[in-house]
Parts: C-alpha cells; sequence; structure tokens
C-alpha cells in the first residue's frame, strides 16, 4: 500500500533543484540597530527581491516545472487576486503553455497588469469566493487545464519551501524561523524544511489579530474557517488548506497574533532602518518581535521577508 502523499524533505531539495534556474536566490539582510532593538540577531530573508517580487515565485515554478508534458500540455489554471497569479503567468510562460488566471473584478490594477505581462489569460469573476471557485471549475471544464492551487498544493509547498533552505544555508546555526500565515503554503514549506534541515530549530508563525483563523485553528486542533475580515496585510486573510494544516499541527511550534498598528509599524521600521520596499503581510513577523509576542534575546532568528508589491500611493502611513 502506498502511503498518503505528504511533503518532505526530499521533495522540497528536488523542488530547489528544479527551479534553481528560474527563480532569485535572494539576499539576506541584517541590522545591528535591529539587533539592538530586540536583543538578538535578526536575519531576514529577501523574497521581496523575488521574481515577481514574492516567494510565491518559487511554488509556482516547482508546481509547473513538476507536471510530465502531457499534463502540462492543456496548461494551468488557478484564481488569485495576488501574487500567485502573477507567479503562475510566469511559470506558464517559461514552459511555453498557457495560464488561465481567474481574478475577481476589483484585484488591484497592477496585479492584473503583472499577470498580463506574463501573458496570463485572465477571466473576471464577482469578488467573492464562491464565484472565484466556479469560474475556476468552468475554465478548467473548458479547457483541460491543470489546476494549481496557490497552497493547497504539495508542488507548491514544497516550491516555498526552498527559501528556507537557503536561510539555512546563508545563516547557519538559527534558532528560530519565523513566517507569516495565510493559507498555509509558505508555513508548511518552511517548517518541513527548517526540521528536517535542523532538527531543533524552532518554527512559529504570525498572523493579523483580525485574521486569526490560524492561530484559533492550531489551538483548537481542527482548521476553522476565516470568517469575513479586513486587515491591512491583504495576503494573509485566507483559510487554511486541509493539506497544510497536519504539517503545520506537526512542525510548527506555536502561532501568534500582531495588531494592525504592529504591522504598519514594523512595515515602516523596515522601510526606514533596511532601506526596502516591503508589503503589509510581510511586515507580520517583525511585527511579533516589535510587540513582544515572541521573545527573541539572544537567539539567532531567521524571519522571511514574503514580498514587496505595494501601491506606492496608498501607503498606510500617508495621510487619507
Amino acid at each position: 500500500m502506498n502511503a498518503a502523499p505528504t511533503l518532505t524533505l526530499a521533495d522540497i531539495r528536488a523542488a530547489h533543484t528544479r527551479i534553481a534556474d528560474k527563480i532569485h536566490r535572494t539576499p539576506i539582510l541584517t541590522s545591528a540597530t535591529l539587533d539592538a532593538l530586540c536583543g538578538g540577531q535578526l536575519f531576514f530573508k529577501c523574497e521581496n527581491f523575488q521574481k515577481i517580487g514574492a516567494f510565491k515565485a518559487r511554488g509556482a515554478a516547482n508546481a509547473v516545472f513538476s507536471l510530465t508534458d502531457a499534463e502540462a500540455a492543456r496548461g494551468v489554471a488557478t484564481h488569485s487576486s495576488g501574487n500567485h497569479a502573477a507567479a503562475l503567468a510566469r511559470a506558464a510562460r517559461l514552459r511555453g503553455i498557457p495560464a488561465h488566471i481567474v481574478m475577481p473584478s476589483n484585484a488591484p490594477k497592477a496585479k492584473v497588469e503583472s499577470v498580463r505581462r506574463n501573458g496570463g489569460i485572465i477571466i473576471f469573476c464577482e469578488p467573492t469566493l464562491a464565484a472565484r471557485e466556479a469560474a475556476c471549475a468552468e475554465v478548467i471544464a473548458e479547457t483541460g487545464a491543470r489546476l494549481v492551487h496557490p497552497y493547497n498544493d504539495y508542488a507548491v509547498m514544497a516550491g516555498q519551501g526552498t527559501a528556507t533552505l537557503e536561510l539555512l544555508e546563508q545563516a547557519p546555526n538559527l534558532d528560530l524561523i519565523i513566517a507569516p500565515v495565510g493559507g498555509g503554503g509558505l508555513l508548511s514549506g518552511t517548517a518541513v524544511a527548517a526540521k528536517g534541515a535542523k532538527p531543533g530549530i524552532r518554527v512559529i508563525a504570525a498572523e493579523p489579530a483580525a485574521a486569526d483563523d490560524a492561530a484559533r485553528s492550531f489551538a483548537a486542533g481542527h482548521i476553522i474557517p476565516l470568517d469575513k475580515t479586513t486587515t491591512i496585510a491583504d495576503g494573509l486573510p485566507t483559510s487554511l488548506g486541509e493539506r497544510n494544516f497536519p504539517l503545520i499541527q506537526q512542525h510548527v511550534d506555536g502561532i501568534v497574533t500582531v495588531s494592525e498598528e504592529s504591522i504598519v509599524a514594523a512595515m515602516r521600521r523596515i522601510w526606514e532602518v533596511l532601506k526596502i520596499i516591503i508589503e503589509p503581510s510581510c511586515a507580520v513577523p517583525y511585527a511579533a518581535i516589535m510587540e513582544k509576542k515572541i521573545d527573541v534575546t539572544g537567539q539567532r532568528v531567521g524571519l522571511i521577508l514574503t514580498g514587496g508589491n505595494v501601491d506606492l500611493d496608498a501607503l498606510p502611513w500617508m495621510a487619507k
């Protein structure tokens, strides 16, 4: 009998080999100023410098290039209003296959243009999850395209975990890794990579208190779907995937929540001190340190800066 599908360190290492020439090996930044403020040593993995400006390029590339020629022949499809949409369009363009991207009618113009630039075929729908899923199912039925889910997909998770493999090589002897959590694709890949490559390391997730379904699910021992919510961290309000959650339960040491005010303050401090552009979702792990939700005193801590796609005309500290 074959074992049930799951995600392993070997899968993540194979993914890294598969996508090495299709992604950036993003740098690590450090800051004596930020270290002094928290009492630990912080190592920021800058996925805001990744292709399409976010870690999503890793998972999409691995999913697309894991397909056989027969599986890929009719293209790929997904529903996404964010970075996964552009990442999948780009990966499909590199493979020379079509990408059908269902996007809500209110998707940010910058995200829509990014999908178009990468050759994605956009299908607009009403801005509800039910409408997105229905439209995506219709596209797949019509085209025979292969679904590449933004996070509830083992190949996507394996690709996302490659950022942690690099982080552990670039910043050895870490005590702790902190990652944000939305649907759980990045977190499950991060945790499996970290615990597999360095047993004893801790992995903690952070999420907005305004979208705290992962923390509540983790505490309850079962998935609690996310109610409708509003958070500035627009990449994170997503319910956990059923493939992601068991991996999170097995490998993650805790999930903390942070306020909207802390997210904005963390985002601004990173802009000011590290001199880099990050998006609000990306600031959530550092916000957990600022709020002292995670004690990093004397620790070597890796933080995954997930992306840098922001509307520069509507930054959160600008006057309304």
